[in-house]
């Protein structure tokens, strides 16, 4: 089976600080044009990539992180032709999602 390419947008780069005081270890950011479960464009995070800050990045949807208690997913984008198992998703996306209840659904 195909895996989904896409071309994500950062919005909080390597390095941001949000509103809650949660400095991000990885880049974060949308997929233009795809509408999310919460009614705004798609979030994603980008792994198994360098720690510097990027403005966009094109990869594979590997994964999805279900919150139980949301309606929101967040998509899990890494470089085409690499792997990534549940455990190092779950390490890669602990800065944040310590916060939720979720489980993760490889592609």
């Amino acid at each position: 089976m195909e895996k989904l390419k896409v071309k994500v947008t950062v919005d909080r780069p390597v390095g941001y600080l949000d509103s809650f005081n949660n400095r991000y270890p990885v880049n974060y950011g949308y997929i233009e044009g795809v509408i999310g479960g919460d009614g705004e464009e798609q979030d994603a995070y980008i792994l198994n990539v360098p720690a510097k800050k990027l403005d966009v990045f094109i990869g594979i949807v590997t994964a999805v992180i279900h919150r139980n208690v949301d309606i929101e997913t967040k998509w899990i984008v890494i470089p085409e032709g690499s792997t990534i198992s549940v455990d190092e998703i779950t390490t890669q996306t602990y800065f944040i999602e310590q916060h939720f209840d979720s489980h993760i659904e490889l592609l």
